[in-house]
């Protein structure tokens, strides 16, 4: 018998008919709240079609607002999640560590900065910090509070990444480290970082959607990212409903581009795993810990 057979039953007739139903009625409660919406821009007349012209006849509302807003976007995410990346490494083996002082340290810093909203830690660090700090420059302060926000944030997730990625593997590894005389220090970096970080790889990209989506509220601290450009374009041309639907295609196409790519890479280390027969055998591990 499989685990799916034990862990879920087929639904019978009944299950199904009322399976249909609440699709039917889930897809007709969507339907109608979508007709409200049409009707309410409808009558504020948000959907004539000069609103929409600029967004394909004006090269400028592109070239001026939406385009850079993209590229402060991406430029806020990407300095993001590398710093994010590092802190996670770090905490998370620091929450993995020997010495009880580092990991109840590490694991207070994670915890607190986890639990923090992040629209908070980006208001603090911008009024309370860097709009007044003399040695960085005004126009610096709201990417560097919207940076430093979404590292502390996120950096945290990807921590509790890393070491559920750990605690995940096999104990065997970390035996096979041991049994060559390494210790837990050099085993958790020769061995389990290295396999935990391959088997997080999907979460990560996935955090990265996150990091993404969490840079528009930045638009809270002044920073010219997409959402503050789309106001803008909403301002200048009058049509702020359509410049918001524009900026939001917009991010749902990045984010689920990001999706599949976090889909895809899962899948290959699934084929590449099953083709690989699985876990790794006791010699690799070996080999790994003696390189």
């Amino acid at each position: 018998m499989s685990a799916e057979s034990v862990l879920f039953d087929a639904p019978g007739p009944k299950a199904r008919l009322r399976h249909r139903i609440l699709t039917g009625v889930g897809v007709l409660l969507v339907l109608v709240l979508a007709w409200v919406v049409y009707g309410k821009l409808k009558s504020a007349n948000q959907l004539q079609a000069y609103l929409w012209q600029p967004f394909v006849t004006d090269p400028s509302l592109w070239l001026d607002y939406l385009l850079p807003g993209l590229w402060e976007t991406a430029k806020a995410a990407a300095a993001s999640v590398v710093l994010a990346g590092v802190y996670g490494i770090v905490f998370g083996m620091g929450r993995l560590s020997s010495v009880r002082a580092v990991r109840w340290v590490s694991g207070v810093v994670v915890e607190f900065f986890r639990s923090v909203p992040v629209l908070l830690m980006m208001v603090f660090f911008f009024f309370g910090w860097f709009a007044r700090a003399p040695w960085l420059p005004n126009q610096y302060a709201p990417m560097a509070a919207v940076v430093l926000a979404l590292t502390l944030y996120n950096g945290s997730v990807i921590a509790e990444l890393v070491r559920s990625g750990v605690h995940s593997l096999p104990r065997g590894q970390a035996e096979a480290g041991l049994s060559i005389g390494l210790t837990p220090n050099q085993t958790l970096f020769s061995i389990q970082l290295p396999q935990a970080l391959r088997a997080m790889l999907p979460a990560l990209i996935g955090q990265l959607v996150v990091v993404l989506k969490d840079t528009a509220l930045g638009t809270v601290v002044l920073y010219p990212e997409l959402l503050t450009a789309s106001k803008t374009v909403g301002s200048a041309y009058a049509n702020t409903v359509p410049a918001y639907v524009v900026a939001a295609v917009i991010y749902i196409v990045i984010n689920y581009t990001l999706t599949k790519v976090a889909g895809y890479v899962d899948g290959r280390m699934q084929r590449r795993r099953h083709s690989a027969g699985g876990p790794l055998p006791a010699g690799s591990v070996t080999a790994a810990g003696q390189g």
